[in-house]
């Protein structure tokens, strides 16, 4: 299947660069590109894309502006192309907030990533973002797109629980209660976030760690943005403080967070290690160091995103006697995350965003 892109974008050299780098895919072709709001939305109409690339600063319509019209009369896939300022990151929140699935960072893809990344990244999320159960419902029986090969046998871990969900209406155990909340994300995870985290009551009766890929300009918006939207509190996390009830940590960008176990109910760790993770923070980082430090009850939640980041982790937590609940196809961005961590056979209980909020809080006794 070929994927059909719109571009948009003032400045033809963006336009030119992105259109190179997606059509080196066989399967990509950009079948117009646009050089602001007014153009884009002229050209959904006349090409119907399956996926739009959108620039935020554009003269005549801005691409918050565009976003918000094409979610209104022509809802399909958006992937934003922001730039990796303050106001760049708060435009590219609102963005998320308003529909878009993901983002590209304009300084990343031209000066710290060589163009090898920048495209197999920006191949990757464009691919992923175009057939997104979010604008592609798919039936029990039909198989997920791009659904990579079954391992070989050798090289299956031995699962702890079997693969499959459990049945409609099944809810986490509400006892052992947990004493720690972890959670990772990645695609479509800052929504994912925003719709959980205003549910849950100032008084969580435990810490929370999340951890969403994210650049280091966005985590503390995103934080900021977050705290305001919540009767928790939210902040980005900091080196060495102490775990507090009632309070959402957010991994910083940049940097990996892990548990460390000094304090009454333990402590934030950041570290560069490991620097051959694929992702920084990762979410298999701070899961591991969970599973090996904390002697505690835990629940671990992995939500939309590309890849399989967190699974080991979970299955990891899950055999020392954790809580386990990923986020159900059905309401995933992408399928990645959650579906390896299903597959490694340690999720406990698998649900659609809207219930997630409710699980958690039947299990808090909330």
């Amino acid at each position: 299947m070929t994927i059909r892109i719109l571009v948009v974008d003032d400045s033809p050299f963006m336009r030119k660069s992105l259109q190179k780098m997606l059509e080196e895919a066989p399967d990509l072709k950009v079948v117009a590109t646009a050089r602001d709001g007014v153009d884009a939305l002229e050209k959904i109409e006349e090409y119907n894309p399956d996926i739009v690339t959108l620039d935020i600063e554009m003269p005549r319509m801005d691409g918050i502006t565009c976003l918000k019209k094409i979610m209104a009369t022509h809802p399909l896939p958006v992937l934003m192309v922001s730039s990796l300022t303050q106001e760049g990151a708060q435009a590219t929140l609102d963005a998320l907030s308003l529909g878009a699935l993901d983002f590209i960072p304009k300084e990343s893809s031209f000066a710290t990533m060589t163009i090898m990344q920048i495209q197999q990244d920006l191949q990757e999320k464009v691919r992923r973002l175009a057939t997104s159960p979010k604008f592609h419902p798919r039936s029990p029986a039909e198989p997920p797109a791009h659904a990579a090969p079954p391992a070989p046998a050798a090289a299956r871990p031995l699962p702890a629980r079997p693969a499959v969900p459990l049945p409609p209406g099944t809810a986490l155990p509400i006892s052992p209660m947990a004493d720690l909340l972890v959670i990772g994300s990645s695609t479509g995870g800052p929504k994912a976030l925003q719709d959980i985290l205003p549910a849950l009551p100032a008084d969580l009766p435990v810490p929370c760690l999340v951890v969403q890929h994210m650049p280091s300009t966005f985590t503390k918006p995103f934080a900021d943005r977050l705290d305001g939207l919540c009767q928790v509190h939210v902040k980005e996390a900091e080196q060495g403080e102490s775990l507090k009830a009632g309070t959402v940590y957010i991994a910083p960008g940049g940097i990996h967070m892990l548990y460390g176990a000094r304090g009454p109910k333990g402590c934030v760790e950041l570290s560069p290690e490991p620097v051959t993770s694929l992702h920084r923070p990762s979410v298999d980082v701070l899961f591991l160091s969970v599973a090996e430090q904390y002697r505690g009850q835990v629940l671990a939640t992995i939500l939309t995103g590309m890849g399989a980041d967190g699974a080991k982790g979970m299955e990891q937590l899950k055999r020392k006697g954790a809580h386990t609940l990923a986020e159900s196809e059905e309401s995933c961005v992408v399928y990645g995350m959650p579906r390896a961590a299903v597959e490694r056979g340690c999720v406990d209980l698998v649900a659609p965003l809207p219930d997630i909020a409710g699980h958690l809080r039947r299990h808090f006794r909330l």
